[in-house]
């Protein structure tokens, strides 16, 4: 497989426009009132079982941004789209929440905090800014149920059984996303890695489990579940359009 078929989503005013050998995903600018999301993937109309990605995988693409500050998220890269709720109605499949599994570039405004860890790890993952991030989780882990029980008692508890059970890492990827520039992931079973102009961004051993769809996509959204407990999202006000291009996407096995 070389160039996956992508099915563009969007809400009013947001857009998904092809540009010359790829696409630009824009959101218009707006208050905190709305959510704006242009997204491109290749799982929408599928079960999470029947997701098209598995090891091996590499993903290759330019990609450039509006501005190096975008309030919300964006990104590219492969996850198990674990938020996804459907009961089946109107053709679509059924899907209910899951744990995340993900490899992929994420770029996160300073109001999110993308991180389960507890300081239980010597090289901290980063919890918002432009970043080459994986999580790795289970189906079902037996310590998931004194983590929705201790739920309603102590977010903090829950937070820190979670860490537990959802592996990841990350690492801060310094580049002016403004600019073009060659991005690139690898997923094997037991190895991923990710590459910015050819150079070696992050290296780990935590490899998402299959199946995964490719996404591309920008918001106005933000989450956020701190350490001590506190748990934060919404939707952000955009002062101006953003924009996230991609070109020259691959993928091969």
């Amino acid at each position: 497989m070389a160039q996956p078929t992508l099915t563009p989503h969007v809400t009013p005013n947001a857009r998904v426009d092809e540009i010359e050998r790829g696409w630009r995903l824009s959101i218009p600018a707006g208050n905190a009132d709305n959510y704006r999301n242009a997204q491109l993937d290749d799982y929408a109309r599928l079960s999470r079982r029947r997701f098209p990605h598995r090891f091996t995988r590499r993903v290759s693409l330019f990609a450039r941004t509006s501005s190096d500050s975008i309030p919300g998220t964006w990104g590219f890269g492969l996850w198990n789209d674990p938020f996804g709720l459907s009961l089946g109605f109107g053709g679509n499949p059924f899907r209910l929440p899951a744990l995340s599994n993900a490899v992929w570039f994420f770029g996160a405004s300073k109001e999110n905090y993308l991180s389960f860890q507890n300081g239980q790890t010597h090289k901290p993952a980063p919890t918002n800014g432009f970043m080459a991030q994986v999580f790795r989780s289970p189906k079902f882990h037996p310590l998931l149920i004194p983590a929705g029980l201790a739920l309603a008692f102590s977010r903090k508890t829950t937070r820190q059984i979670l860490g537990r059970v959802i592996a990841e890492e990350g690492s801060t990827v310094s580049v002016n996303t403004a600019e073009w520039h060659r991005y690139s992931l690898t997923w094997e079973e037991k190895r991923v890695s990710f590459e910015v102009d050819d150079i070696e961004a992050l290296e780990s051993a935590v490899s998402p489990k299959p199946p995964l769809g490719l996404v591309v996509w920008i918001d106005n959204q933000y989450a956020s579940f701190t350490p001590n407990g506190k748990i934060g999202f919404g939707v952000l006000a955009s002062p101006e359009p953003a924009w996230l291009e991609i070109k020259e996407l691959e993928i091969r096995d």
